[in-house]
């Protein structure tokens, strides 16, 4: 079966010490200030193979100077190695969550050889998102350039640089796969299941252990996404997971979302619904529970006393004997009257536009009829 991993590495404390002594050796220990040439266009007609590798080249000295290494220690003996990339002049490094959860100590190491120590002001489990704080010399951080995910398209070219299996500044590149994912998070529901985390970019870019946290950018070397798991079957000898061409991203206009709030207060509120769903009907099921629409969001269930409940909103109830579903549920297909196909469509709506206590219309079919719901959001648990 296809799992979802994430690319931080785990080791025990000795073997990420050797690991780091090691790679001492392959940086300079003095503060290098390195050019940032500014990217030319991109030539237009018939592709200049020349010219496309200048121009990553050209990326690769402007952005390169803003990614870290990060190493974060557990008193248990435990570590774990990432990547993490400048989000702002004044000290603060965006990062994955699960390459800092649980970590004692957190270590920062910058490409011109400068080693600090760091600490943790916020983390979010349901983006996968941690903002880590550094003291260090102005001519040590580099800010990145955000960029705009929503203008992300298949096809686009990426490039992901990071710290896989402890290989700082490497560079790979790739296409963006596609756009508006919804993934499972690492966070478990009251009811069993796991919460989703939205707005994620699936790219082909080589992304191994090592690369979490660290910056997917695009041909302007702006910040699209940052780097945070891989699905695959294939394993390394000591178990760890390798490439498949099918990386994951958390899209930056989540960033946006999220990472001011972590900066802020530690953390981030999630708009709530409190519904159970599936999109991934088949026909045989679509003709089954009597569904007028071949998409949009099944009502499975709905949380006693949330949001949509309060709302009106109807879960599926009745027994058929040709499914395993149960029919009578409500079929979501457009929110705020922008319509949704799917479930990625649905979160990735709330999240980038919605807090909690907004109100939002549901706008969900019964049967033949058309209904509109008045919801209010409430804060995920």
């Amino acid at each position: 079966m296809k799992k979802r991993f994430a690319l931080g590495t785990f080791a025990a404390v000795l073997a990420m010490t050797l690991l780091a002594c090691q790679l001492t050796s392959l940086i300079p220990t003095q503060s290098v200030e390195t050019p940032q040439p500014t990217l030319a266009p991109l030539p237009s007609g018939t592709v200049d193979l020349v010219s496309e590798e200048s121009r990553l080249m050209a990326l690769y000295a402007q952005v390169s100077p803003g990614v870290v290494a990060i190493r974060a220690y557990a008193s248990s003996g435990t570590g774990s190695l990432g990547s993490g990339w400048v989000y702002s002049a004044d000290g603060y490094i965006v990062t994955n969550h699960h390459v800092v959860a649980g970590a004692d100590t957190v270590e920062v190491d910058f490409p011109s050889g400068y080693k600090t120590y760091g600490t943790v002001v916020g983390a979010d489990a349901h983006s996968d998102l941690a903002v880590i704080r550094v003291e260090v010399p102005p001519a040590e951080l580099h800010p990145l350039t955000l960029g705009d995910s929503s203008t992300l398209r298949p096809g686009q070219m990426v490039v992901a640089i990071g710290n896989p299996f402890g290989l700082n500044g490497t560079m790979t590149t790739g296409i963006v796969s596609a756009v508006g994912r919804a993934i499972t998070s690492d966070v478990q529901a009251s009811g069993g299941g796991y919460y989703s985390s939205a707005d994620i970019i699936q790219t082909d870019a080589a992304l191994n252990p090592g690369n979490s946290g660290g910056p997917l950018l695009n041909l302007d070397g702006e910040v699209v996404g940052v780097n945070s798991s891989i699905r695959t079957t294939g394993y390394t000898d000591t178990g760890e997971p390798v490439n498949s061409g099918i990386g994951f991203a958390i899209s930056i206009n989540i960033v946006k979302r999220v990472v001011p709030s972590l900066i802020e207060k530690g953390r981030f509120d999630y708009p709530y619904l409190g519904i159970g769903t599936t999109d991934n009907l088949l026909l045989a099921d679509i003709e089954a529970l009597g569904l007028q629409s071949n998409t949009g969001i099944y009502v499975t269930g709905v949380v006693v006393g949330g949001p949509a409940e309060q709302a009106g909103v109807r879960a599926a109830s009745q027994t058929i004997s040709s499914s395993g579903l149960k029919a009578g549920g409500d079929l979501i297909i457009a929110v705020d009257g922008t319509p949704v196909q799917w479930f990625d469509d649905l979160m990735r709506y709330l999240i980038l536009n919605k807090e909690p206590g907004d109100a939002i219309v549901l706008t969900v079919l019964r049967g033949s009829e058309q209904v509109d719901l008045t919801l209010v959001l409430g804060t995920r648990p």
